[in-house]
């Protein structure tokens, strides 16, 4: 019975290799290298037999927009996970009895600005860009309020329909960009944590979405006046931000600023002498998780800005994405390390979004060794800032985000004027020639321009934003109630709480509110 059992099986075995050997041969009929799927027969022609010249070039066009849509639309998706990495480092960094209230706040912030969007914050943006040749060419964004040929505002994409706008790159473009609003709306969030009421950051993300970033983002990115600094003023080529430091980051930093000064402080953060109580949040192991999330986002923020999958410089600003991440991170760790006699993992997060910030201004147009540079940097700032936040100007900010965001956008923008290398950027704003900064013999004009774009975000970000947020707090109040502050926000704001299950410690004196705290904890 073995004996048949063994011959059974041998031959079956010969009757499956055989079978296999015949469907391996007859696969070859087919196209295995994908030489001849490729070629000119498979160029739809509009009349039997080869096509035409003109048909090839069509199709080669067609082919070549496909792959940057594809390019543009798949980095959007993978951008948008930028929310949960967000939203694992702020709830992370908040108390436990806020997780519910912090979490679904950068839910909400997404939704509200992706409508804020669509309604009006694309026309002004991009309403004036003119034609995106990677996408398309979106001629139909050549709308523009102008004063004296300097541009102020974008004038079409209402709706995205309005002045011939439904249109394949058009969709393109706002869906790309619509993520990197949904940053900038998303950084005031950590910053006003555990004391502002939910209600407010929804009419805030309306603000932020349709008034406060369109506006900026369109004097650097939609054709504005700042870039313009270059072909009308000669300094450099313009304002140069090419993934966001200034654009997104500083601003919401500056948005952060305005808000926490409008809110104040959390109760028990300070006691009466002005010192500050070390509040630690719930999770660092999640805000760890969340920072390597964001980490892994910023490889696709950065690069992707090239709106171009052909651009090979893609390369280069990835890279040195990695590189300056990399070096802040490290930096922080060692500067508490040395400091304080240990690593501080909060810290090691926020040197590495910091170094993150930086670089996105600068991505493309510095080399490598610029690049760990600017990261180092960028970790020491962090560091200081974040110390000199809290104990010098008595700001609280549960995340560090104005130091990470707002101090290092400002870094990031001030690095393009200093590091710019020349090797990139010819053409950019209408200036021939590569963006170079003064260390490589391009003068003071680009880093004027640079400092230019500072002094603007300071003015409209935290400017603009102060008046809107003290505006708002006088018709709604934009702070809980001292008793919902000190329970928790989970529970009256949201009505369900993170942790149902887990009876939270109060015995901490900040947890249960502070007997040291001041009566009140108002903003400014």
């Amino acid at each position: 019975m073995a004996r048949q059992r063994t011959k059974t099986f041998i031959i079956s075995l010969l009757v499956i290799l055989g079978l296999l050997t015949i469907f391996t041969t007859a696969a070859w009929a087919g196209d295995p290298t994908g030489a001849n799927s490729a070629g000119i027969n498979s160029v739809a022609a509009a009349k039997a037999g080869a096509p035409t010249l003109e048909e090839v070039a069509t199709d080669l066009g067609k082919t070549k927009i496909g792959l940057n849509f594809v390019w543009v639309i798949l980095s959007g998706c993978l951008i948008f996970f930028f929310q949960a990495g967000f939203a694992l480092v702020e709830t992370g960094f908040t108390r436990a009895k806020n997780a519910m209230h912090t979490m679904a706040m950068n839910l909400m912030v997404f939704l509200v600005g992706t409508i804020g969007f669509f309604i009006a914050g694309f026309a002004f943006m991009f309403g004036g860009v003119g034609s995106v040749a990677s996408l398309g060419g979106t001629e139909p964004l050549n709308g523009t309020l102008s004063i004296g040929g300097w541009n102020l505002l974008g004038l079409k994409g209402f709706f995205l329909n309005s002045g011939g706008t439904y249109d394949v790159g058009v969709f393109a473009l706002f869906f790309f960009q619509m993520v990197f609003m949904d940053t900038t709306v998303t950084i005031p969030t950590g910053s006003m944590a555990e004391r502002v009421k939910f209600s407010a950051v929804v009419i805030a993300s309306f603000f932020i979405s349709i008034i406060a970033y369109p506006f900026y983002g369109n004097w650097v990115w939609g054709g504005g006046w700042l870039a313009q600094l270059g072909s009308k003023l000669g300094l450099g080529h313009g304002v140069v931000d090419f993934a966001g430091s200034g654009v997104v980051h500083a601003m919401g930093g500056a948005l952060a600023l305005a808000g926490t000064l409008v809110l104040g402080p959390r109760i028990g953060k300070f006691k009466k002498d002005g010192t500050p109580v070390a509040i630690p949040g719930h999770d660092i192991p999640i805000a760890i998780l969340g920072t390597i999330i964001l980490f892994f986002g910023w490889f696709v923020f950065n690069a992707a800005s090239t709106l171009n999958g052909a651009d090979l410089r893609l390369a280069v600003v990835a890279t040195n994405t990695m590189l300056a991440g990399a070096f802040g991170g490290f930096t922080a760790m060692m500067y508490m390390w040395a400091r304080y006699g240990k690593p501080d993992p909060s810290m090691m997060c926020n040197g590495a979004l910091a170094g993150l910030v930086a670089i996105t201004a600068p991505c493309a147009f510095v080399s490598g060794v610029s690049a760990a540079i600017i990261g180092i940097v960028a970790g020491i700032l962090v560091c200081v800032a974040v110390y000199v936040i809290e104990h010098k100007f008595k700001i609280d900010d549960p995340v560090g985000a104005i130091a990470v965001h707002m101090v290092n956008g400002f870094w990031g923008l001030i690095a393009v004027g200093l590091f710019a290398d020349g090797t990139y950027g010819d053409g950019l704003n209408g200036v021939a020639g590569g963006v170079t900064g003064l260390f490589y013999g391009g003068g003071f004009g680009q880093l004027a321009a640079q400092l230019i774009a500072i002094g603007v975000i300071t003015v409209w970000g935290t400017g603009v934003g102060y008046i809107f947020y003290k505006a708002l707090d006088k018709v709604i109040g934009i702070r809980v109630p001292a008793a919902d502050e000190i329970n928790g926000l989970d529970t009256p704001e949201m009505g369900v709480k993170a942790y149902p299950d887990f009876v939270l410690n109060a015995s901490h004196p900040v947890a249960a509110g502070s007997v040291s705290a001041p009566v009140e904890a108002k903003g400014i």
